[in-house]
């Protein structure tokens, strides 16, 4: 027997659709990261992952205008403005990571920068997954196992943006040091966000389950 969350009614569903379609941008944008960095020559992918950061924002406003108008007790409007928003950070930071791409002209994909991009994309397909199951929580369990699968990931991110670093401070060259510095700071940053989304996540299932 599923669990509905106490705040789900009819005319709430349309909030968690929006919501759904947001966490699916953030997989998109991921996975346009991995292609970008497959092929630095394309700058077409960077206004393409812009746009889908653009598309995001409209989502983003159209979660917090709904919830504005939608009755839900204070604490659970939080919930969602705080998924929304940290959902909303993720794609920020990876169109963050194409804006440097292409303002520091990098023309040769940074050691580590594809793997780091390929973990973000499973990243946000466990953040999307854990949202498509918001609306009915059949199994409070898994959902708190893919929270922890968020963090697994974040974990194996960590691990590549300190050997990235490492590897970067071995260079003399302090302009390449500064900018590609920088892109995988985001890179992580972003790994960051879709824990803080996981989190919340756990702690709405603990709340309702």
């Amino acid at each position: 027997m599923g669990q509905w969350l106490s705040w789900i009614k009819s005319n709430e569903k349309e909030l968690l659709m929006i919501l759904d379609n947001l966490a699916k941008k953030a997989v998109e944008t991921s996975e346009a990261i991995v292609v970008l960095f497959s092929d630095l020559s394309n700058e077409e992918q960077v206004k393409i992952i812009h746009k889908l950061e653009t598309e995001a924002d409209v989502l983003t406003r159209d979660i917090f205008s709904e919830l504005n108008k939608t009755f839900i007790t204070p604490l659970d409007r939080e919930d969602m403005q705080r998924i929304a928003s940290k959902i909303d950070d993720v794609i920020d930071f990876m169109d963050g990571i194409a804006a440097r791409v292409y303002s520091y002209k990098i023309t040769e994909t940074p050691p580590y920068a594809k793997e780091i991009a390929e973990q973000l994309v499973l990243a946000t397909k466990e953040v999307e997954y854990m949202i498509s199951k918001l609306q009915r929580i059949k199994n409070p369990q898994d959902m708190i196992n893919h929270c922890r699968n968020t963090s697994d990931i974040e974990h194996v991110v960590d691990d590549l943006y300190r050997e990235a670093i490492k590897e970067l401070f071995e260079s003399d060259d302090a302009i390449k040091i500064i900018k590609l510095k920088d892109i995988y700071e985001t890179m992580e940053t972003a790994s960051d966000r879709c824990v803080d989304v996981a989190d919340v996540i756990e702690d709405i299932v603990l709340k309702y389950t």
